[in-house]
């Protein structure tokens, strides 16, 4: 994990080693105030791999539902940082990723409202929130 998160800082920092020890600092500081696109999409791949391994792994629909949630804000940062690049290179398409994003922002809210609704009444009925408890459609 130490040589992962190690990697990842070194993708980050990528601009600083580019240059002489004696301007890295600044460079540093440079690339953090004006990030590329990739480091957009480096995280929003992170934020999609953990929300991923959320819905895969656990077997608490509230932290399942969190994950849903984690996976659809990774996908807004990605529609987000393309707008923005699509923006910067004059493309007649800027405002397609912003769209989209409140698109997905305006069914995100309805699915965590009744997803919660769903959760209340399976707690009531079954008094647990395990997914591996819940066996409603059994016959």
């Amino acid at each position: 994990m130490n040589n992962f998160i190690l990697s990842s800082l070194i993708f980050f920092f990528q601009e600083a080693a580019a240059t002489p020890a004696d301007g890295a600092m600044s460079a540093m500081k440079e690339g953090l105030k004006h990030p590329d696109l990739s480091k957009f999409l480096v995280v929003g791949a992170l934020l999609f791999i953990i929300g991923v391994a959320g819905v895969l792994t656990r077997r608490n629909i509230i932290v399942i539902f969190m994950s849903i949630e984690l996976i659809l804000n990774a996908a807004n940062l990605n529609f987000i940082a393309m707008s923005r690049y699509l923006d910067a290179t004059g493309s007649a398409y800027a405002l397609a990723g912003q769209i989209y994003t409140v698109f997905v922002i305006v069914v995100a809210a309805p699915e965590a409202a009744i997803g919660l609704g769903i959760v209340i009444a399976l707690y009531r009925n079954k008094e647990t929130i395990w997914v591996d408890e819940i066996d409603l459609l059994k016959w």
